[in-house]
Formats: C-alpha cells, sequence, structure tokens
C-alpha cells in the first residue's frame, strides 16, 4: 500500500494533477453561472482525456506499430538518421548531448558496422528563429557517431532542412546525385510514417528502421493489468501522458497539412 500511495499522491500534487483536482472540485461546488461550468468541463475532458495513459498510448501505438522493426538482415546502398536526437555544445554543456530520440544514433551506429550499409547520410539543419546557428543537428550527430566509431569518411550531411519535407527533398537530392535509390530510413517510431511517405514521394526506396519506441509490447500488456493501482495510476491525468498525445497531435496534423500541400 505504501509502494501505491508513494506512486499515486503525488500525481495530485504535480501541476497536471493538480489543475484537474481543482476543476473537479471547481464543478462541485460552483452553483449557477453555467457558461462557466461548460468551459470548467470542457476544460476538465481535456485534461482527462489527453492525461490518462490509456489514450495517450492508444493513440501513440496507431503511429509507432506501423513500421515495427524487421529482424531479418537487410541491406541498402546507405543509412538516413533524420535529426531530433540531440543537444548542441552550448554553454554549460560541455560537448554535444543526445536527449530521449538520441538512440537514433545507437542504431545507425549498430547498422553501419554490421554492415547494413556503406554510407551514413545525416539529415538535420537550424530553424533560424529557433537554433543557435553555430552548429547543425547533423554536425551534431556527426560527433556522436564519431564517438561511436563511425568513420568520417563514411558520413555525408545534408544541413539545410528546417522540417521533415525538406529533409526528404535535400537528402533525396543528395542521394540521387550519387546514384542511391535505396535507404534505410532511422527517425523515431512516431515520426517514422510521415517520413517513410515522404521519402517515398521523392523517388526513395525505403526501408524503415524505427526507435525510440514509447509503447512496448510488455507496457501495453500491463495497460490492462485487472488490478485497482494499475487503473488508477493509469486514469489519472499526468504530464508525460499530456506529452505523448500532443506528440502524436503534432503528427497527425503534419499528415494533414503535407498531404493539403502535395508533399505526401
Amino acid at each position: 500500500m505504501f509502494v501505491f500511495l508513494s506512486k499515486m499522491l503525488p500525481l495530485f500534487i504535480y501541476p497536471t494533477g493538480a489543475v484537474f483536482l481543482l476543476l473537479i472540485l471547481a464543478l462541485l461546488f460552483c452553483r449557477g453561472q453555467k457558461h462557466l461550468r461548460i468551459i470548467l468541463l470542457t476544460t476538465l475532458l481535456i485534461i482527462f482525456l489527453s492525461g490518462n495513459r490509456w489514450l495517450s498510448y492508444s493513440l501513440a501505438r496507431t503511429l509507432e506499430w506501423k513500421y515495427l522493426p524487421d529482424h531479418t538482415s537487410v541491406s541498402a546502398h546507405a543509412i538516413v538518421v533524420l535529426g531530433g536526437g540531440t543537444e548542441s555544445n552550448l554553454p554549460p554543456r560541455q560537448g554535444v548531448e543526445v536527449n530521449s530520440a538520441g538512440d537514433r544514433m545507437i542504431h545507425a551506429a549498430d547498422l553501419y558496422h554490421t554492415g547494413m550499409a556503406p554510407i551514413i547520410l545525416l539529415s538535420g539543419g537550424n530553424v533560424e528563429w529557433m537554433d543557435s546557428l553555430e552548429n547543425s543537428p547533423a554536425g551534431d550527430m556527426r560527433q556522436i557517431l564519431l564517438k561511436l566509431n563511425v568513420p568520417d569518411s563514411a558520413m555525408i550531411l545534408q544541413t539545410k532542412s528546417q522540417n521533415t519535407y525538406e529533409d526528404a527533398v535535400f537528402s533525396a537530392k543528395i542521394l540521387k546525385e550519387k546514384g542511391i535509390s535505396k535507404i534505410i530510413l532511422i527517425t523515431s517510431a512516431m515520426h517514422m510514417p510521415r517520413s517513410v511517405g515522404l521519402f517515398e514521394k521523392q523517388g526513395i526506396t525505403v526501408i524503415p528502421s524505427p526507435t525510440d519506441f514509447t509503447v512496448t509490447e510488455d507496457g501495453w500488456r500491463r495497460m490492462f493489468s485487472p488490478n485497482l493501482e494499475t487503473f488508477l495510476t493509469n486514469i489519472v491525468p499526468n504530464s508525460s501522458s499530456i506529452g505523448l498525445t500532443t506528440s502524436v497531435m503534432k503528427e497527425y496534423i503534419g499528415m494533414i497539412v503535407y498531404r493539403l500541400q502535395g508533399w505526401l
């Protein structure tokens, strides 16, 4: 019981859980002011739906499990790694750092060292109004891969792109100039469906090799564990689930916008 309470009670202290609890109290004790109650109820529903683990995992699974890893041996003319897994060498950092998507570089190095492809194309430029212009994501990935014993001669940097569409366009241009038409594409599992479509639109044959999974088979099974503790911790909104739902929404909105633009 202590372990359960130690995990459950803080959920109502963290900002998301605290707001959720206050909204419930406001609805219970607020009398009159019909429009205010409608606004409170709508806010409560948004937080509840986006913040419970059942919905966020279910949504994420529709994207992450679309291209599950193929455990058979594959090969291609090049490996393409999309940026987003690094943090630039800016003080007080002591060097280039990896974030939650940093396994993109680890996976790329593994594939290279096992002979899946002789070249790694690193794709990612800076957004001028958002990022420091001193370093590019492609350049940062290069620093990490050098530490993973990938030779500099095996890497190509594409530093112009500012979004996934440009990743595909500028990378495809470099690949075609080198006579490369088949690639192993590495990016986060949630980002893979949109990325595959963009590269295929450019006439590139894609072997998806996703990484950075949020929803695992074990985690999915445990979602439906028939005990009260699991039920309560899954249903109470939390910031990580809201963040996951937001990421899923970003991907689906991106797909809609890209289709309207004719990019997919």
